[in-house]
C-alpha cells in the first residue's frame, strides 16, 4: 500500500470529514426527497379474497423521453454469466407415436429446393442486437421483439433498440431496458434481470415493455417492470409500473395484450429455484396503465401446482375484437403423462372487484402423441464445429413464445408451437385451436413439422389476417451451424401442413460453445398492424465459433401477395365442452348411534365440472321425527360437514335420507343419499 506523509495525510483527513459532511446532508435530503414521493418497499399493497390475490404497483410514474437518456456505459457492465438460472419444469410426458409428423416439404415434393420458390424471400433483412446485450454480458439473448405503424423495437437481455421498419436503420439504441426505470428507484431501477418481453398495444398504439427484477440483490425473482409508452413512438416517454408479485421465483414471464388487460404468464419456483410450483396467472389493468393511473393486478391466489404443466396467454393479433366480453385465453403445454391435452383456461379479471375475478378450464382438447424432446438434458440440438458437451439446449417442455390469436367472425383461431423429438431429430410441433372463448374448443390443425434429418426448435408462430400461417425457428445439425429459418402455408393448402416450404431468413456462420448450453429461450414471429400481412421474426445466431458472442437478425417476409378467399375445409369434430355441472356425494355411506342418539358427522362432497364455479344450497329430507340436520358451511362450493342431531327418543332403525344440492345459472339439482342406524344397544 502506498503511504502518505503526515502533511498529506491531514490533507486528505480534512478532505474526507468535509466529504462525509456533505455526503450526510445528500443522504438526509435523499430520504426526504424519496419519503416525499410514493413508497419504493418491494411490498405491493395486497389482498386475498374468493381465490384471487390482488395488489397495486408500489410506484407508477411518467419516464422522461428515452431519446433524452444517457447512453448506455461500459461500467455498468457485468461479468460474463447465464442470464438466469431457467429450471426445468418437472418431466412426467409419456412418448406416444406422433401421427401428425409432416416428414417432407410439401405433398408434392421430398426436396426444399424444388418448393423454395413458392415462399417469397425475405422483404428486409438486418442485424439487431449483438452481444454484449448492453449491460447483461449474458447468454442467451432471449431475443424477440415487435412491429408498429413506422417502427420495429427488438429486446434482448438487457438491452433494447429501436429501428426504421422501412429502411432497417436504428433509430434509438441500444441502450439497457432498466435506463428506462432511471429515477424510478426499486428494483426496477437497480434489480432488473432480463426474461424481457416487448408488446406492440395495436388497439392503443402504444409499446409495452417488460422485465423481471429482483428486490434484493441476493434474494430471488419477485418483481415485475412494466412500461407503456405515452404515445406511438416507441423512442419518447413511458408510464412505468413496478409490481411485487410475492416471496417466490417468478420465472419465464409471457404477456400479451387483451381488450380487458395486460396477461401474464409465468412458471413459479420456490424461493431457492429448487422446486417447481406450477404456472402463474396474473392481469394487469390495461385501461390505467394507458392512461398512466395507477394500476392493480389480479391472481389465481398462488401458482396452480407442480403436477400442472406451464401455459401462455392468447395474445390479440388483427382488428377484430374477441367477442364482448369474453374472457382471456390461457393455452397449457400438453405435458401430461395420460391423455395429454392443451388445457384451455378462462380468465376473468374483474379490476373493479378483484374477489369476483376467475380462472377456470373450460376445455380439453386432446393433443397428438409425440415424444419428448432431451428431458434429461440441455445438451441435445447438435451444431457442426463443436464437441457434444456445447449441443444446445432445446427447451421441450413449455409452449413457445407466442401464443397468437385472431377473430375472423365465423370462428376464433389460436396458433402457437412446441418443440418435440421426431424421427431421431428436434422438430416444430404447430397447432391451431378454434372457438377459445366461447367452445366447443377443437384442435381445427395440429402437425410435426419434421421434413428432413435438419434439427429445427425455439419456434414462434403467427396467422395473417387471410388465414395463412407461419413458423419461424432455428435449425441446426451437425453439418450445419445454426441458422435462422422460416416455413409457412396458405389457409387453402391441405389441413395439417406447411404446405408453401422453407426459406433462410439467416445462415449463421458460427456454433456456440459453453455458456451452459443455452440458447435463447424464445424467439418473437409478430403481425405488421397496417397491412396485416407482413409478418415480422427476429432471432439469434453465431458470427464465429465462439462462447458468449451471439448475433441477432431481424427480417420480414409475406406468405402471399394476394388476398386468397379460403377454400371451404371440412371442420374437425370438436370436443365437446362439459356443460356447468355438478355432482354430490356424501361419506361416509351410513352411521350408526346407540339407544342414547347424539350426533352423526358426514361429509357432503361437491364435485364440479365444465365451468361450473357457482356455490351449492343445501337440504336434507327423509330423517326421522326427532332428528335433524344442519350444514356446515350453507351454501358450499366444495365441502360442507353435515351433522345429524338425534334424540333418545327416535325409535329403533334404520334410516335413509336424501341430501339435495341446488346451485348454478341454470339452476343445476342433484341429490345424495345416506343411512342413519339407530339401535337399542347402551
Amino acid at each position: 500500500m502506498k503511504k502518505y506523509s503526515n502533511s498529506r495525510s491531514a490533507f486528505f483527513n480534512c478532505r474526507f470529514l468535509l466529504g462525509f459532511v456533505l455526503f450526510s446532508a445528500g443522504f438526509v435530503l435523499a430520504l426526504m426527497s424519496l419519503t416525499a414521493r410514493s413508497p419504493l418497499s418491494a411490498q405491493s399493497p395486497t389482498g386475498e379474497a374468493n381465490g384471487n390475490k390482488f395488489g397495486s404497483s408500489y410506484r407508477n410514474d411518467v419516464s422522461p423521453p428515452l431519446r433524452e437518456l444517457p447512453p448506455w456505459s461500459e461500467v455498468d457492465r457485468k461479468e460474463e454469466h447465464e442470464a438466469n438460472e431457467n429450471p426445468k419444469i418437472p418431466h412426467r410426458h409419456k412418448d406416444e407415436a406422433d401421427t401428425v409428423v409432416q416428414n417432407r416439404h410439401s405433398a408434392s415434393s421430398s426436396t426444399l429446393n424444388a418448393v423454395a420458390p413458392n415462399l417469397a424471400a425475405a422483404l428486409s433483412n438486418f442485424d439487431g442486437i449483438p452481444f454484449p446485450g448492453v449491460g447483461c454480458n449474458c447468454a442467451p439473448p432471449d431475443t424477440n421483439g415487435a412491429i408498429g405503424k413506422t417502427q420495429y423495437v427488438q429486446i434482448v437481455n438487457e438491452g433494447y433498440q429501436v429501428f426504421d421498419k422501412t429502411t432497417g436503420n436504428s433509430v434509438l439504441g441500444p441502450n439497457s431496458i432498466s435506463s428506462i426505470w432511471t429515477g424510478f428507484g426499486g428494483a426496477c431501477e437497480t434489480g432488473g434481470d432480463g426474461d424481457p418481453v416487448i408488446l406492440y398495444d395495436h388497439l392503443a398504439d402504444r409499446w409495452v415493455v417488460t422485465q423481471f427484477a429482483k428486490a434484493t440483490s441476493n434474494g430471488p425473482i419477485t418483481d415485475e417492470c412494466v412500461a407503456v409508452s405515452t404515445t406511438a413512438d416507441a423512442t419518447g416517454s413511458y408510464y412505468r409500473y413496478g409490481f411485487h408479485l410475492g416471496s417466490n421465483f417468478y420465472d419465464y414471464p409471457h404477456l400479451s395484450v387483451w381488450p380487458d388487460g395486460y396477461y401474464m404468464s409465468m412458471n413459479v419456483f420456490n424461493s431457492s429455484g429448487t422446486s417447481y410450483l406450477g404456472p402463474q396467472a396474473f392481469a394487469f389493468d390495461r385501461s390505467k396503465m394507458i392512461a398512466g393511473l395507477p394500476a392493480s393486478f389480479v391472481s389465481p391466489v398462488g401458482p396452480l401446482g407442480g403436477s400442472v404443466d406451464p401455459f401462455l396467454p392468447a395474445d390479440l393479433d388483427g382488428p377484430t375484437l374477441p367477442p364482448g366480453g369474453a374472457p382471456a385465453t390461457f393455452v397449457g403445454f400438453p405435458g401430461q403423462s395420460t391423455n395429454p391435452n392443451y388445457t384451455t383456461y378462462h380468465f376473468h379479471a374483474d379490476f373493479a372487484t378483484p374477489a369476483n375475478s376467475t380462472f377456470t378450464t373450460f376445455a380439453n382438447p386432446p393433443a397428438a402423441g409425440y415424444t419428448s424432446l432431451c428431458p434429461t438434458t440441455r445438451a441435445c440440438v447438435p451444431q457442426a464445429g463443436v464437441t457434444s458437451s456445447s449441443y444446445l439446449d432445446g427447451i421441450g417442455d413449455r409452449l413457445m413464445f407466442r401464443l397468437a390469436y385472431r377473430n375472423f367472425g365465423d370462428h376464433e383461431s389460436v396458433v402457437g408451437n412446441y418443440t418435440v423429438s421426431a424421427n431421431g431429430v428436434a422438430g416444430v410441433r404447430w397447432f391451431e385451436l378454434r372457438n377459445v372463448t366461447a367452445g366447443p374448443v377443437a384442435v381445427y390443425q395440429e402437425s410435426t413439422y419434421q421434413p428432413d434429418s435438419i434439427w429445427r426448435w425455439m419456434g414462434s408462430a403467427a396467422m395473417d389476417g387471410q388465414g395463412n400461417i407461419a413458423i419461424g425457428f432455428s435449425a441446426s445439425s451437425t453439418g450445419i451451424k445454426p441458422q435462422i429459418r422460416y416455413a409457412a402455408r396458405l389457409a387453402t393448402d391441405p389441413l395439417n401442413t406447411l404446405g408453401q416450404g422453407e426459406a433462410h431468413l439467416y445462415d449463421g456462420t458460427g456454433s456456440q460453445s459453453g455458456t451452459g448450453n443455452r440458447w435463447g429461450d424464445y424467439s418473437a414471429l409478430v403481425i405488421d398492424p397496417v397491412d396485416d400481412a407482413t409478418f415480422w421474426y427476429t432471432n439469434e445466431y453465431y458470427a464465429s465459433n465462439a462462447s458468449f458472442n451471439w448475433r441477432t437478425r431481424i427480417g420480414s417476409f409475406k406468405v402471399a401477395s394476394a388476398s386468397p378467399t379460403p377454400t371451404p375445409t371440412p371442420t374437425p369434430t370438436p370436443t365437446p365442452t362439459p356443460a356447468p355441472d355438478f355432482t354430490l356425494a356424501i361419506t361416509p355411506s351410513s352411521v350408526t348411534l346407540n339407544r342414547g342418539g347424539g350426533t352423526a358427522s358426514y361429509t357432503v362432497t361437491i364435485t364440479p365440472s365444465g365451468t361450473f364455479s357457482s356455490s351449492v344450497t343445501l337440504s336434507i329430507s327423509g330423517l326421522p321425527s326427532g332428528a335433524s340436520g344442519t350444514f356446515t358451511p350453507n351454501p358450499a362450493t366444495q365441502s360442507s360437514a353435515l351433522k345429524v342431531t338425534v334424540a333418545s327418543s327416535v325409535s329403533k332403525g334404520t334410516y335413509t335420507f336424501t341430501v339435495t344440492g341446488t346451485g348454478g345459472s341454470p339452476t343445476k339439482t342433484h341429490t345424495a343419499a345416506a343411512k342413519l342406524v339407530k339401535n337399542q344397544k347402551p
